[in-house]
């Protein structure tokens, strides 16, 4: 249904069945999912495409240009995943020529109040971002992590999967995946312990996880040094371990630690 206050271009592509409440407002290049619905006075504009399922609540601000001062309006997108929830007041911007020109968010997040999303963002599945979360541009966030609410990202900053960031933590360098951080600037505790858990890691996995933090991460020695031992340790047959490890010699902002 779509209520009869909306505003909707004709040339926008919407599905039979979605949902689009009074006062809102839909662009020329938006593409919208059976079953999506988009509350009242929220706007979708750009080359947005929500898949199927997605809500959008009312006041969000969805595939509007970026806040960056070199965009030269070209065209550039946003991808939604199927099933995510948008809620109120929260912004998530296209994507720049400057990187891939997408800014993407997977399928089934929770994309809470007030969350800003910025150009080029590149977002994972399962993502639960609390209210007044920050993503600055070129943010990577892997499956499954969860931001506590008024936490700041860095742009150019990595996340890895399954990673647990605290409430109001600056994070300015890479979280490994499976981590546990928090804190302004942000520090490591080790790994996401009770999320894994939660997730259906078994206990050696989580095991290996925290023997091979302490290793790579808490004794403060030089990245190469640490991969090493790490390497010679039988730990590092845990693909999870290994996942880590290969995570932390990519890193070009270096770890939070």
């Amino acid at each position: 249904m779509i209520h009869e206050t909306a505003v909707v271009d004709p040339r926008a592509e919407v599905a039979d069945d979605v949902d689009v409440r009074p006062f809102s407002v839909i662009g020329p290049g938006v593409r919208l999912g059976s079953g999506c619905r988009v509350g009242p006075h929220a706007v979708v504009e750009g080359n947005t495409d929500l898949g199927p399922g997605c809500q959008v609540f009312q006041f969000a601000s969805v595939g509007a240009p970026p806040q960056d001062q070199k965009f030269g309006g070209g065209e550039t997108r946003l991808e939604v995943g199927a099933g995510t929830v948008i809620r109120e007041c929260a912004t998530l911007h296209v994507g720049t020529e400057e990187d891939e020109g997408v800014t993407r968010v997977g399928g089934d997040c929770l994309v809470m109040a007030y969350v800003h999303i910025a150009h080029d963002c590149q977002v994972g599945d399962g993502v639960i971002l609390s209210n007044a979360v920050t993503l600055a541009g070129h943010v990577h966030v892997g499956n499954h992590v969860v931001i506590g609410g008024m936490s700041a990202i860095h742009q150019f900053s990595r996340i890895g999967p399954y990673a647990f960031i605290g409430g109001a933590s600056a994070v300015s360098m890479d979280v490994p995946p499976y981590a546990s951080v928090a804190g302004n600037r942000a520090r490591l505790y080790g790994p996401n312990s009770v999320g894994l858990e939660r997730a259906g890691f078994s206990k050696e996995t989580v095991e290996g996880l925290k023997r091979a933090f302490k290793a790579l991460f808490h004794k403060k020695r030089p990245r190469e040094e640490a991969l090493a031992e790490m390497a010679e340790s039988p730990d590092a047959a845990i693909p999870e371990v290994q996942e880590v490890m290969d995570f932390f010699r990519e890193s070009e902002r270096g770890v939070v630690r």
